[in-house]
């Protein structure tokens, strides 16, 4: 299991926030944390301890008055640590190289590989072609509707998909990444604990690096990660670290997962 660090970047801004609370609409959020360092800052804190790995989010859509201003402070930290950072938000096949050339080590995409809630098999093709299956991840973050599985939720969370996470469909999208992202986006910033389930169903899948985030709030929490994802499951936390405001102790995370 590797810590991987995470920007999220909200109105120009480094925030943490309610993962289910985001909506385009009036860029609204509900927010855990607002810095006011810049993603530069973040971004040689976390090349200090090298750890690489970790994602760039942009949380405001193209059409936002503020993307411009987010995707500032994205490419700040990218050009601060060249090769530290994986970036996703708003990723197309026109513009992931941009990112890449400003030092992402790859990108990641959900809402464009998905249309109309199926898997947009014509995107993800045209992505693949233009920068390699080794530059993609793929974020298939999901919550749970009624019937107790996990659908994908694309557009800032905000839409969900037709698409069941399982382990046919992480098969499926193995052809075409790296990696995959996975929030729990019921649990995102809301310091409730992981969950474990999704974890434990992640772990089946063997073929294909996965980072988990969501939920992580005290070390009991790390280690449920850790059992349930028998330590090939990766981990972001957010809002818990004390670097955002948290009462989790960045150092004592780091030691933990290190040793």
């Amino acid at each position: 299991m590797e810590f991987r660090p995470c920007i999220d970047i909200h109105n120009g801004k480094i925030k943490q926030i309610v993962g289910s609370s985001l909506r385009d609409e009036g860029n609204q959020a509900k927010e855990n944390f607002v810095s006011e360092q810049d993603g530069a800052f973040y971004a040689d804190f976390y090349k200090k301890d090298n750890l690489k790995g970790g994602h760039i989010i942009l949380l405001n859509s193209k059409d936002s008055e503020y993307y411009e201003k987010t995707k500032e402070q994205a490419m700040l930290a990218l050009k601060t640590w060249p090769g530290g950072f994986q970036v996703g938000g708003g990723i197309t096949a026109e513009n992931a190289a941009e990112f890449l050339d400003a030092g992402a080590s790859h990108v990641i995409v959900t809402s464009y590989v998905f249309k109309d809630g199926q898997v947009d098999y014509q995107n993800l093709e045209k992505l693949q072609k233009e920068v390699g299956t080794d530059k993609i991840v793929i974020d298939l973050s999901c919550r749970k509707k009624e019937d107790g599985r996990y659908y994908v939720v694309t557009d800032r969370w905000q839409k969900f998909t037709k698409e069941r996470l399982g382990e046919p469909l992480l098969e499926e999208f193995s052809a075409f990444c790296a990696e995959f992202l996975i929030h729990a986006v019921d649990m995102e910033g809301k310091a409730s604990g992981v969950d474990r389930d999704l974890i434990r169903m992640l772990e089946r899948f063997k073929a294909t690096p996965i980072t988990y985030a969501g939920g992580v709030t005290t070390m009991e929490d790390l280690d449920s990660v850790k059992e349930c994802g028998r330590d090939r499951i990766n981990v972001t936390i957010g809002s818990a670290l004390d670097l955002f405001g948290g009462t989790l102790s960045y150092e004592e995370v780091l030691r933990k997962i290190r040793t």
